[in-house]
């Protein structure tokens, strides 16, 4: 089978190529390297059934040759990148999209979208199912992100009705582990890097705001399976384990024996006060299940932390 992913030099991207390196015939990868990084796909260099391409989604591409699956991983998907890069992000959500369900509809390839929990935005429900229909600022500090997401999971659906594209959608909840670019805001890379470093712990808010987190190795099963899932359906994907952001900071304070103390900054706008997946839905049909729990995930990622900072 050949795929071509894109955003693959990505942190989840450069996990699925990890994964299906050995049985794919061919895997291209384009990514234009805003979040994306050389040294995550290294080592897939001496593949002779790996092809990279530097490129921009926004911008038309074409393999020209065929392609059975197409992956749509690239988006600024941190708060640091998305709120640097507005409108690119904007644009790999929409016109990128566009460009490669075009991929998709020319070689009838199966298409996989990777979208997120943040369009769901501050859920007034919980757990948030795949009906739920969200709470998302359309102009907030977020909506770069967010509406990119929404949007391109409305340009999917748009392209299964139209042209009966063969198309799953997946939203990503909060997903950690190797590969994570340090300094791009997310919550886990935060404390384990403050922690390592003795520095203060910075909560937003009084911490008791929910993120359920999911090991890079458990997302990564739960995108194949939805890749390989025959029919257009859309799934979440992530841990249905709802922690609060300040029981994370205790038990990365534990497991670093940090010397870390616990400061508290005001919350910023819009930022969710609560995320968990419902995943009856993907359990169900696609029997996905997790894996790995907090801790050995966390001591996994902390290992991969310390060994890339030296």
């Amino acid at each position: 089978m050949k795929y071509l992913i894109t955003g693959g030099a990505g942190f989840i991207g450069s996990h699925l190529v990890s994964n299906i390196i050995d049985s794919a015939e061919k895997i291209i990868v384009i990514d234009n390297l805003i979040t994306g990084n050389m040294s995550n796909i290294d080592e897939f260099k001496k593949n002779k059934n790996f092809e990279f391409v530097k490129h921009d989604i926004q911008y038309h591409f074409d393999p020209k040759e065929n392609i059975d699956y197409v992956i749509h991983l690239a988006s600024c998907a941190s708060p640091v990148a998305y709120s640097e890069n507005p409108i690119n992000t904007l644009k790999s959500g929409s016109i990128g999209t566009i460009n490669a369900l075009g991929i998709a509809r020319k070689y009838n390839s199966k298409f996989l979208l990777t979208s997120t929990s943040e369009v769901y935005g501050d859920p007034k429900e919980s757990p948030q199912s795949e009906s739920y229909w969200g709470n998302v600022n359309p102009v907030g500090p977020r909506s770069m992100y967010d509406e990119s997401k929404r949007f391109a999971e409305a340009a999917t659906q748009a392209y299964i009705t139209e042209y009966s594209v063969n198309a799953s959608i997946v939203r990503i909840f909060n997903t950690y582990g190797p590969n994570m670019q340090l300094d791009d805001g997310r919550v886990v890379t935060n404390f384990i890097v403050q922690a390592l470093g003795n520095e203060d712990i910075t909560i937003y808010g009084n911490g008791q705001q929910t993120r359920s987190f999911s090991y890079i190795e458990d997302t990564v099963s739960g995108l194949l399976k939805a890749l390989y899932y025959k029919k257009p359906d859309i799934f979440n994907i992530g841990n249905d384990n709802e922690i609060t952001i300040l029981e994370l900071a205790k038990i990365i304070l534990k497991l670093t024996n940090s010397k870390s103390k616990i400061v508290n900054n005001p919350l910023p706008k819009d930022d969710p006060m609560q995320r968990r997946p419902d995943l009856t839905k993907s359990q169900s049909i696609l029997g996905y299940k997790t894996q790995i729990d907090l801790e050995e995930g966390l001591v996994k990622t902390i290992n991969w932390v310390k060994q890339t900072r030296g």
